[in-house]
């Protein structure tokens, strides 16, 4: 005979919970508790209890099912419960879920607002175990929204309350957010353990090679011994001194001297030298450099053998998309290799092989990024006609619809006669003016109005040349959108000064590269001096070979230490998918005749 087991009494169990978490001890009330029981049988019990009763158990039933990832269930329970019925503690345990909740739908801001209820005042009155529950929430929520500082702030001050491998995530990861800062942001704040993160993220960041990284490092243990960064050094900055160990001393640069892209090399190759020989100045140990010509390789097996031979241990190029196309369709390479193009192919390249060039499509990245963060959510699009404008224009709608952005309308600029036409139709301007036509002639008089445009774009993304970009702007309040931001690639900036061209921009917001805004810097001052043309449209390339310079002994480092950045003179460097450099650029603005740069943003 088989025995049946009598079910567990869903009254008894829910009866005492409810008991537990509706009877408070003082205003604050206690937390809902999720004992060992489903979701169903929560939701049953709450479904036969009066409200005071039923909310906890439906807190305790949408927390249930998001530790067991249900999101959708867990959120549409939480729905059904008002915080104004609730007591703080209880308000404080939802909104954290909330909170938790919108994250999992990648709405940080959502979270924040969650997070921000009256009742969270009173926290430190709660259980540790709540309080680093909520406080971890926030620090992510501030984390997904670029604000970096803040989320580091945050878990610098939740660190004493944890033990075990939360704290050791929670250790990693306040250095990963405090390295990523830009140097502006790595001031004192008057907070002495958040401090000593920014001040040890300035020195690892003020350095420019990794043995003066390690040096810094080392540097400020020494003087911060107590600190918890120096009684345990973060995983990343331990793994960093094995790399600074594996010392190169000789690097091949290969590019073409002869044939179309000779130019463009010669560029590349005297920005790369000059960065050698400013650490050169500085007392450094710089690698050994051999130049070698693209153009008389034969192959590039013919290449990798002398390059062997010869004791190189790291190679700097090729330049030409084929011959990078033709490396990232093998499997391996016989030495790394930094090349200064991209590769046509899609797919996975060798492990040894990494790309950097100055993609146009980084920049409609960037104008994403930047466009996001002030707020904006519905653009439009300029771009120029063909394949090139084509590419950044895909780049920039899949950035942009990715974070939740929408971009109403696009057009591709060609003909400067199209041009008004083709601002009308964005701004639907045409509608108006026929609105305005059919009123006249349902009035049978002359009605005075100004056709109004569409008022439901935030702004304009721009990628355009100087001379095409000189003709928009002012077309622009021609046809009554004068008012309407325009965030631009670097493409429309000459690096020429020309205050007549300037001022029909004025407006503009663009990105660009350090080397071009920031005319103080000691290394753009030294080629300028020996090449003019570095002030130029063509600086842009004398940067990226210097950064290709300072790149080359950290692949290594960007590759094992994804967070890593490194402050270049193209931009800010990381290392992205399929081991291309990706670059973050500052910011700058035509106002009054001339370029302002403008600040980072905040985080």
């Amino acid at each position: 005979m088989i025995a049946r087991l009598r079910p567990l009494s869903i009254f008894c169990f829910a009866g005492l919970l409810a008991a537990c978490s509706s009877s408070p001890s003082s205003s604050l009330g206690e937390l809902p508790r999720t004992p060992q029981a489903s979701v169903d049988q929560l939701l049953q019990q709450a479904a036969n209890s009066p409200a005071e009763q039923a909310n906890p158990l439906r807190l305790s039933a949408a927390d249930t099912a998001f530790k067991q990832n249900d999101f959708s269930r867990a959120y549409s329970i939480l729905d059904q419960v008002s915080l104004d019925g609730l007591k703080p503690a209880q308000q404080i345990f939802a909104s954290t879920l909330r909170a938790e909740l919108e994250l999992k739908r990648n709405k940080p801001q959502a979270a924040l607002r969650a997070l921000a209820h009256p009742s969270l005042e009173r926290l430190g009155e709660l259980p540790v175990e709540q309080q680093v529950r909520t406080q971890q929430a926030r620090a992510n929520a501030l984390q997904a929204d670029g604000r970096s500082l803040a989320a580091a702030k945050e878990r610098v001050f939740i660190a004493p309350l944890l033990n075990g491998a939360a704290a050791s995530d929670n250790h990693n990861t306040i250095w990963a957010l405090v390295s990523s800062l830009p140097l502006a942001q790595l001031e004192p704040t008057g907070d002495a353990d958040l401090d000593g993160w920014l001040s040890l993220a300035k020195g690892f960041k003020s350095s420019g090679t990794l043995e003066l990284q390690q040096a810094a490092i080392n540097s400020w243990v020494a003087a911060n011994p107590q600190h918890p960064a120096a009684v345990n050094l973060p995983k990343a900055l331990v793994d960093l001194k094995k790399i600074s160990a594996q010392q190169i001393n000789q690097i091949a640069l290969l590019l073409p001297q002869e044939g179309q892209l000779a130019s463009v090399a010669r560029a590349l190759r005297d920005g790369f030298m000059a960065a050698h020989f400013q650490a050169q100045q500085a007392g450094q140990n710089p690698p050994e450099i051999r130049l070698y010509d693209s153009a008389r390789i034969g192959s590039m097996d013919n290449f990798y053998n002398q390059a062997k031979a010869d004791g190189v241990q790291l190679v700097v190029g090729p330049l030409e998309k084929n011959l990078v196309s033709q490396l990232n369709s093998r499997e391996q390479l016989p030495i790394t290799t930094l090349a200064l193009n991209y590769s046509e192919n899609a797919h996975e390249g060798p492990a040894q092989l990494f790309q950097f060039g100055l993609a146009a499509e980084d920049e409609a990245r960037e104008v994403s990024r930047r466009a996001w963060s002030d707020g904006m959510r519905r653009a439009v699009a300029l771009v120029p006609s063909g394949d090139w404008g084509n590419r950044v224009l895909a780049a920039f709608r899949q950035d942009w619809e990715a974070k939740g952005g929408t971009l109403i309308a696009a057009e591709h600029v060609d003909q400067p006669v199209e041009l008004a036409r083709q601002i009308a139709d964005l701004f639907q301007l045409r509608e108006s003016e026929a609105r305005g036509q059919a009123l006249q002639e349902t009035l049978g008089k002359t009605v005075a109005a100004t056709p109004a445009r569409r008022n439901d774009i935030d702004f304009i993304f721009l990628a355009a040349t100087p001379q095409q970009a000189q003709q928009i702007k002012p077309t622009l309040a021609f046809q009554y959108a004068g008012d309407v931001p325009v965030y631009a690639t670097s493409h429309l900036y000459s690096g020429v000064y020309n205050q007549s061209q300037y001022m029909d921009m004025n407006g503009i917001q663009f990105c660009e590269t350090p080397w071009l805004l920031n005319v103080n810097d000691p290394l753009r001052q030294q080629a300028a001096s020996q090449w003019p043309q570095a002030t130029g449209s063509l600086g842009r390339l004398y940067a990226m070979g210097a950064d290709a310079y300072r790149l080359a002994p950290r692949l290594g480092q960007l590759k094992a230490l994804p967070e890593t950045q490194l402050q270049g003179l193209t931009g800010n460097l990381s290392l992205g998918q399929g081991q291309r450099i990706e670059r973050q650029l500052p910011w700058a603005e035509f106002r009054d005749g001339q370029v302002q740069a403008l600040p980072e943003r905040l985080n």
